[in-house]
């Protein structure tokens, strides 16, 4: 299995609109193993669209509760069971995670009792283990390696950057946060950044069409990252590509790649990717600095 990672879903926030782009997830595949970064609704469509078995699913990783983050991660789960998953799947996630999927499993007792009934199959309760973690090193196996650091995006305090490690490469993810340069230490060096990216002339279009006015601006602007200071932090870290996900807006059609591309080249100068829903590409080496 090459390393590479498949953008999912680029979206931020969990509205859809016709012709856009879905919420956030990531498939990383690195030393070996294949994980699942965030379940944003489609998460189960786009991992067979990339060419991934669901019955392999091996790790998932959610970097918060939010919406646009876990919504799919029960029914990406169940459906997995219902193509044929019979080995343990490992749930990382902050607190309130397994009580979460707790709940999930408690509105699909019945499909659950009468599939095991009726067409044999394994009790998915047994599959899946849910573990809930905090800052610090998360898990280390099979020369992977994972770590969280706590980040800022309020009100939500139980929201986590994850940085992946195995075979030379890392690759880190920032999860939704407001712009907080300890990330530029916890990404030091890495091979990609995955950061999520704000363009502040698309606000008030955005806000217009959402609704709730003053009070949903106040949370964007307090809570998410603009491009530029995206790329400032990947500058700090040294990092060898900075890839923009969750993506604020990401279905404004006055906005364009380029709009993003300036944004970010005020601070970094090194190799640049604007996600966009099922693009996928290798892992480069370690980082060398923007």
């Amino acid at each position: 299995m090459a390393d590479r990672l498949v953008l999912l879903g680029t979206k931020g926030g969990p509205a859809l609109r016709p012709g856009g782009p879905w919420p956030t997830s990531s498939l990383l595949e690195i030393g070996g193993r294949s994980v699942v970064v965030d379940c944003g609704l489609g998460v189960t469509r786009a991992l067979t669209e990339a060419g991934v078995g669901l019955k392999t699913l091996d790790l998932v990783f959610i970097t918060h509760l939010h919406s646009d983050h876990v919504l799919e991660l029960g029914p990406l789960l169940h459906t997995a069971w219902t193509a044929g998953l019979d080995k343990t799947v490992r749930v990382y996630g902050p607190a309130g995670t397994g009580h979460y999927w707790q709940r999930f499993l408690q509105s699909m007792e019945f499909d659950i009792e009468i599939r095991i009934g009726d067409e044999g199959r394994p009790d998915l309760r047994d599959l899946v283990i849910v573990e809930e973690f905090a800052e610090g090193p998360v898990m280390e196996t099979d020369g992977l390696a994972v770590g969280a650091l706590r980040v800022d995006h309020p009100p939500v305090t139980e929201c986590f950057a994850l940085r992946f490690d195995s075979g030379g490469k890392s690759v880190v993810f920032s999860a939704d946060t407001a712009l907080f340069p300890p990330l530029a230490g916890f990404a030091k060096g890495a091979s990609m950044l995955v950061h999520e990216a704000m363009l502040e002339e698309g606000i008030e279009r955005l806000v217009a069409r959402t609704g709730n006015g003053a009070r949903l601006k106040e949370h964007l602007l307090a809570s998410h990252t603009l491009a530029a200071d995206a790329g400032r932090i990947a500058a700090d870290a040294g990092v060898g590509h900075l890839v923009l996900h969750h993506l604020i807006p990401a279905d404004d059609p006055e906005v364009a790649e380029n709009h993003w591309i300036d944004a970010v080249r005020t601070n970094w100068n090194g190799p640049l990717t604007i996600g966009r829903d099922g693009l996928a590409f290798d892992l480069p080496a370690k980082g060398t600095g923007g």
